[in-house]
């Protein structure tokens, strides 16, 4: 299964993006999506997965979760779009996530690509950055991998060019 992992659109949503949407099996956003007009093309497009972000209004509200955690291809995923990062995970999910860690762990918010392995709780945290432009990062990115049999497999980083 091959995975698009977004956040941060802030309501961008360019050609860019939508090439690379095209090549996924399913969208996962991780919140800060903005106008709900972003996920409604995503919807329309792929099976999308997604948080609502700390920007987000009712409507992301009503639509998304806090937090998502589901099981794909037999890999256990948890997204947040504030979630923190390995050794300095946010206070709200601090104690869950210790006691009972996914696979892997996904959150948005800092426009900060990073993938850096947790081996104090044995996951793989992953921030794709921010794909919009709203922001203080000066290059949008993204995430794509692979889930085979529960295991992620070539993970790519997609730079959509600068922010502004």
């Amino acid at each position: 299964m091959k995975i698009l992992l977004l956040s941060d659109t802030h309501s961008y949503l360019d050609t860019a993006i939508l090439k690379y949407v095209q090549q996924a099996d399913e969208v996962w956003h991780v919140g800060d999506i903005g106008d709900i007009e972003v996920t409604d093309v995503l919807k329309k497009l792929k099976p999308l997965r997604a948080v609502y972000g700390n920007i987000d209004g009712t409507e992301a509200r009503a639509e998304f979760p806090l937090d998502n955690r589901f099981v794909v291809e037999g890999l256990e995923v948890w997204m947040t779009h504030i979630g923190g990062y390995p050794n300095k995970y946010n206070v709200r999910i601090k104690d869950t996530i210790a006691a009972n860690p996914p696979k892997l762990f996904i959150s948005g918010h800092s426009h900060i690509l990073k993938v850096q392995y947790d081996k104090k709780l044995n996951l793989l945290h992953m921030n794709p950055g921010a794909a919009g432009k709203h922001g203080f990062h000066q290059i949008r990115t993204m995430l794509r991998f692979s889930i085979e049999q529960g295991e992620i497999k070539n993970l790519e980083v997609i730079e959509l060019g600068k922010r502004a």
